[in-house]
């Protein structure tokens, strides 16, 4: 009976051994399956954490990108140099990156970018690859103030009441102390956004919290200025739109033949500048320009506001410009009229550029190049209307002296373009885009008799241009309508001798401008309830699609495009 007893207590004692190498098993296999998911979780981790820097590196790059295009001049221009910067390397503490940038395409007359960018962290990679456009704003200037002197300016008030349903974008002044530099008095309402170079606070004190329930679109601070106000940028831009126009509408050489020849800036008289006329008609054969070329502007100098900046020195140096008072032709110049509304047409031109991938080339555009100043009026049409797509850049001032509509029904409002009409015209100037004040030729000044330029010793002819066709009866249209994208290299746009102007109602008419503006400095278009004319602005919308040809835009913030971002693994 003993031995059965310590038998029993072997077989316990076995069965206990095994349960317990069981149970040991067990623990060991749970054991070494909590140890393989934590190191699962950790290499994981590491992965993750890695493609994260990599993702955020690559993101570096694409911002570094990003901010060289904010500085360049003309980006177009800066990609065909390999030194410029549109490529490079950033290295971090644990991760690094290469960007670089290219051009990929036009949607029509704008360009297209790509960025692409690889953020590397040990064995991760990530790519973020972008199709960035340039944006396009609707107003967009320099400072929101006027000059009122030769060094000083003054701001220009938002006011009570008015409605701006347009986007504007306001540089950053820099001035001190640090003010709101977008006026405003009573309660404007702006329907669009607003972009401010500037920021909101000034130091913890918040300079916009009072008015920020007028900004019904929002309002973005810190963004990049528009480089309207660059002079080298507007030349470069000037001169690679000069190099693709079309030699018969290229008028670099045979321009400016002054019978008297300009004026010194620093002592203004009376003074003759070379200028080519534009009329622009629809006949039965279609959209047409008249060019009339070696005129001459005799100008006035009395304006009171009439400001431009001194060629070669900063934005803020400005001199008296002489207005437009009359033109006239040498006798022996004859007009010629071309067509401009089939892409066929010898001024439709396109923009070539290299890239990695070959030639790449806008939508054929019309342009028109002029080495001075152009006067935009007829006495013959009434108003004048632009079928095609035309830009016409000066490098001295343009002078509108008739109401210009595009073809086409609108129907969006009175004047305002349909969002498919295919014709619209770009102005761009070195110097001033204004409004004449035709009422200058009626003046009693013996340097401004009219007289002189049907005097047979000159042997230059009175152009007779605005709605009225005599030298002594001359007004412009009220309402004034100018449907064009304006671009003010040389100071504001608005309109001439504001303060002694000659209204034909003798009350103030309206400027109806519908299109966009870009100017270094505001343009006085009108003294409130005295002089000139009564603003009404209007945004074409289809400006901001990059409609108008010549490629000559100055913001210098870039978006990524509709549905452009694109992030992924390099093996994705």
């Amino acid at each position: 009976m003993k031995m059965a007893k310590q038998k029993r207590l072997k077989e316990k004692d076995a069965y206990a051994l095994v349960l317990a190498l069981a149970a040991a098993l067990i623990l060991a296999l749970i054991g070494a399956g909590l140890l393989h998911i934590c190191y699962g979780v950790r290499v994981r981790a590491a992965r993750i954490k890695r493609e994260t820097i990599s993702m955020l590196a690559a993101e570096a790059g694409y911002e570094k990108a990003i901010f060289w295009m904010s500085q360049q001049s003309d980006v177009l221009s800066g990609l065909a140099d390999p030194t410029s910067g549109a490529f490079g390397t950033i290295a971090f503490e644990n991760s690094h990156c290469y960007y670089e940038i290219s051009l990929h395409d036009f949607i029509g007359a704008r360009p297209i970018f790509r960025v692409i960018s690889t953020g590397y962290s040990g064995s991760a990679s990530r790519v973020v690859d972008v199709y960035v456009v340039q944006e396009i704003t609707g107003w967009d200037m320099g400072m929101c103030r006027i000059p009122s002197g030769t060094s000083s300016t003054e701001p220009v008030y938002f006011a009570n009441g008015e409605v701006i349903d347009i986007k504007v974008h306001i540089n950053n002044l820099h001035d001190s102390p640090d003010n709101r530099d977008i006026y405003i008095t009573g309660s404007p309402q702006f329907l669009r956004e607003v972009e401010m170079g500037e920021s909101r606070y000034r130091g913890t004190s918040d300079k916009y919290g009072g008015v920020m329930g007028l900004f019904d679109g929002g309002i973005s601070f810190d963004q990049p200025d528009v480089k309207i106000t660059d002079e080298d940028t507007v030349k470069s831009k000037i001169g690679r739109f000069r190099g693709f126009t079309a030699s018969t509408f290229n008028f670099s050489d045979d321009t400016g033949k002054s019978p008297i020849g300009m004026a010194d800036i620093s002592n203004p008289v009376y003074f003759d500048a070379n200028a080519v006329q534009l009329e622009f008609f629809v006949d039965s054969e279609g959209g047409k320009v008249r060019i009339t070329n070696n005129c001459t502007v005799r100008g006035y100098p009395n304006g009171i506001r009439d400001y431009r900046i001194i060629p070669g020195s900063d934005p803020l140096r400005f001199y008296k410009y002489n207005t437009y008072a009359y033109h006239y032709k040498p006798d022996n110049e004859f007009s010629v009229t071309y067509s401009i509304d089939d892409e066929t047409d010898e001024i439709y031109v396109t923009q070539k550029f290299h890239s990695a991938t070959g030639i790449i080339e806008s939508e054929p555009g019309g342009q028109i190049f002029v080495e001075g100043n152009v006067v935009l009026g007829s006495a013959e049409f009434d108003p004048m209307v632009v079928k095609g797509k035309l830009t016409i850049v000066a490098t001295g001032n343009i002078w509108i002296a008739d109401s210009i509509i595009v073809d086409g029904v609108p129907n969006n409002g009175p004047y305002v373009p349909d969002k498919n009409n295919p014709n619209v015209l770009g102005l761009i100037a070195q110097g001033v885009v204004k409004v004449v004040d035709p009422g200058l030729a009626n003046y009693n000044s013996p340097e401004l008799s009219v007289s002189d330029a049907n005097n047979p010793a000159i042997a230059h002819s009175y152009v007779p241009v605005c709605n009225g066709s005599s030298q002594t009866v001359r007004y412009l249209h009220d309402p004034m309508v100018v449907i064009a994208a304006v671009t003010v290299g040389g100071g504001g746009w608005g309109a001439e001798n504001v303060g002694s102007r000659k209204e034909y109602s003798g009350n103030q008419d309206d400027l109806i401008l519908i299109g966009s503006i870009c100017e270094v400095v505001r343009g006085v278009v009108g003294i409130v309830g005295t002089d000139g004319y009564i603003k009404k602005y209007t945004i074409d919308e289809r400006l901001l699609e990059g409609v108008l040809p010549g490629n000559i835009w100055f913001g210098g913030k870039y978006i990524p495009a509709p549905a452009g971002w694109h992030d992924y693994r390099p093996d994705n």
